[in-house]
């Protein structure tokens, strides 16, 4: 097979192709280290040179803009790098000093701080010093109050005390006084009822001594002064048993029958006229029945008291009572 023969415009395509994008990459690299480069005073050109454009370029043309462009590029660099070394080292500088500036912001601040805290100590001991003495003087106000308190209730004890004492006193004399006249009273009730019985141990003793008729005579006569006096002496004993009822009004009166034994027991009691009031009646029968005892009773003989107090009606009107 025969080889077909290439027409020059087809040889040079490929190398036109290669020739521009090598300069468009060269221009790429030449535009991003402008780019990123610090601004530093302009450098005096190494290399001048004008660059036409042709419609097309040999491979020959091609060859001589990349070692031009190597050239430069060579001698750009060592220029760059050191550059790049001041640029760092102003950097550093820069970051020093920086550091030094914060370093001394922050001692600053800390000698602020100590300051403050040591402010802030001195008030603290302030307000704790005015606070220990208005405590100490708060003490001292409580303390005078409780001892003026104490006296107070001191001298108010010992005033109540003095007036329990003049109260216990005067009870004491009153009770003394209620004795002294209970005892009075109670010798007089005993040299009466001495002078009663002394009285019927007379008459007794002459009734016996006299004939028969006289006797009987006397008898019904000592009989009947007995009588009324066991008659008093019951009503006597009635009132002091006698409860007051609430219904009770000045001159009540009721009769009673009154049963005994010869030795003076009370064995019954009951109404034989009554008051007209349940309750003051109920009372009477009740005041009987806590006699329970006569003794005086067996100062007579059997037939004097079988015939007057086996069973006996009296009337029971306690005026002297303050009804």
């Amino acid at each position: 097979m025969q080889q077909r023969e290439r027409s020059p415009s087809e040889s040079l395509f490929w190398p036109v192709v290669w020739a521009v994008a090598l300069h468009t990459l060269m221009f790429a690299m030449l535009f991003v280290s402008f780019a990123f480069a610090p601004d530093l005073p302009p450098a005096r050109p190494i290399v001048q040179a004008t660059l036409y454009q042709l419609k097309s370029q040999s491979q020959a043309t091609t060859q001589t803009n990349q070692k031009i462009a190597g050239e430069a590029k060579k001698t750009a660099a060592p220029q760059y790098e050191t550059e790049q070394l001041e640029q760092k080292k102003a950097e550093k500088q820069k970051l020093a000093q920086a550091e030094q500036q914060k370093q001394a912001a922050k001692a600053a601040e800390q000698k602020k701080a100590q300051e403050a805290q040591k402010a802030d100590a001195a008030k603290k001991a302030d307000a704790q010093k005015k606070a220990a003495e208005q405590k100490k003087l708060a003490d001292i106000a409580k303390k005078k109050a409780a001892d003026e308190a104490a006296k107070k209730k001191a001298a108010e004890d010992a005033k109540k005390k003095a007036a329990e004492q003049a109260k216990k006193k005067a009870a004491a004399e009153a009770a003394k006084k209620k004795a002294a006249e209970d005892a009075k009273k109670k010798a007089a009730e005993q040299a009466q009822r001495k002078a009663v019985e002394d009285k019927k141990a007379a008459a007794l003793a002459e009734l016996l001594s006299e004939d028969v008729g006289h006797q009987q005579a006397l008898a019904d006569e000592v009989g009947d002064q007995v009588a009324g006096s066991l008659d008093d002496l019951i009503v006597k004993l009635i009132s002091e048993n006698w409860r007051k009822p609430m219904s009770a009004r000045s001159g009540m009166s009721v009769e009673l029958l009154i049963e005994m034994l010869p030795d003076g027991t009370v064995i019954n009691a009951s109404v034989t006229r009554s008051s007209g009031d349940s309750p003051f009646d109920s009372s009477a029968v009740a005041a009987v029945r806590s006699v329970g005892r006569i003794p005086e009773m067996q100062q007579l003989d059997r037939a004097t008291f079988d015939s007057l107090y086996r069973q006996r009606r009296v009337i029971f009107k306690p005026e002297d009572l303050g009804l």
